[in-house]
């Protein structure tokens, strides 16, 4: 065989190789969830004791829609640090995919439920911006419709719900303000907008929620995890808050002594091992965090790796590092 036919042929096998590789490397979809049946696992009066039995049927029940936002945002996240358009393909024929089976818009059996969904909107559309400028035009229509109907149906439920906002309302408002930003539907931002400043509201001259102080030993917890949604929706809405700087700071002081909270809520509380990943988010907004990077910075919730700004984060300020 002559020596330039065989290089020829040798060059279109590698092609084929090369297509064959990029063509596998992104997974069929998972099975679309329709309905979740997921359920609260708490024991206690505060919601602060975790019952293992009910945990592990409710991580059993949810885990098909946690591994989905996990494989979501790992590809947007490495599609926005390295540009490789397979990424970016892969995660938005997953979302595609959801999106044209009316994924979760099916049975919701408890509130549980109905917190799962809100969750995993927040984490779809943040990890959606990484992508979204590699979408088609098929692909947003179809990704941001569903966005659309998740975010009004997350609104429904929580205008229904009569009882105490905390932290649920707030994740509910990054839900929503998120869908606003990649959809630039004005009513979802100004729904947003209306739990950040009720939100705002809640928080005592001290910094403290008097809801999340309730929660006993999880109270630092759950003071953390309501920073992390008004953090992240502070910077999508580009709004500064005096009374949102307290709260961050009564809880990165918490994290580093527990001790006044403590006393606050008579309760030894659950302290993580290194602050918070939405740090980084709220450094690139203000100027009040300095200091060093977060041990952990991936959170699937707010769209995967948080050393990466997301395109939908309004940036002041660009600490070293990110």
């Amino acid at each position: 065989m002559p020596h330039s036919q065989f290089c020829s042929r040798m060059g279109w096998g590698l092609m084929f190789a090369f297509a064959a590789q990029a063509a596998q490397a992104c997974e069929a979809p998972s099975p679309a969830v329709i309905d979740i049946d997921a359920n609260t696992y708490y024991s206690d009066a505060h919601h602060s004791v975790v019952d293992p039995v009910l945990k592990a049927r409710n991580e059993a029940a949810t885990r098909p829609i946690n591994d989905f936002l996990n494989t979501v945002a790992r590809g947007a996240s490495a599609y926005q640090a390295k540009q490789e358009v397979t990424e970016a393909e892969c995660v938005l024929s997953w979302l595609d995919n959801w999106a044209g089976q009316n994924a979760m818009l099916g049975k919701m059996t408890t509130t549980q439920s109905y917190y799962t969904r809100k969750w995993a909107l927040a984490s779809m559309a943040l990890s959606y911006a990484r992508v979204q400028p590699r979408a088609t035009t098929v692909q947003r229509q179809h990704i941001e419709n569903w966005f659309r109907t998740l975010a009004d149906a997350t609104i429904k439920y929580s205008e229904q719900q009569k009882g105490a906002r905390n932290n649920h309302y707030y994740w509910e408002g990054l839900a929503v303000t998120a869908t606003g930003a990649v959809t630039g539907e004005a009513r979802y931002l100004s729904w947003g907008r209306k739990v950040f400043n009720y939100a705002m509201d809640q928080i005592r001259s001290d910094g403290t929620l008097p809801l999340e102080l309730n929660r006993a030993g999880k109270a630092l917890q759950y003071h953390i995890f309501s920073a992390e949604a008004l953090v992240m929706t502070a910077s999508i809405l580009d709004l500064q808050s005096t009374q949102l700087d307290r709260l961050v700071k009564f809880t990165l002081d918490g994290i580093d002594n527990p001790a006044p909270i403590e006393q606050m809520t008579g309760f030894k509380q659950e302290v993580p091992k290194s602050e918070p990943g939405w740090k980084l988010v709220y450094a690139r907004h203000t100027s009040q965090v300095q200091g060093a990077i977060p041990a952990k910075t991936w959170e699937a919730r707010l769209g995967g790796d948080l050393n990466l700004p997301n395109p939908l984060e309004h940036l002041q300020h660009r600490p070293s590092g990110t």
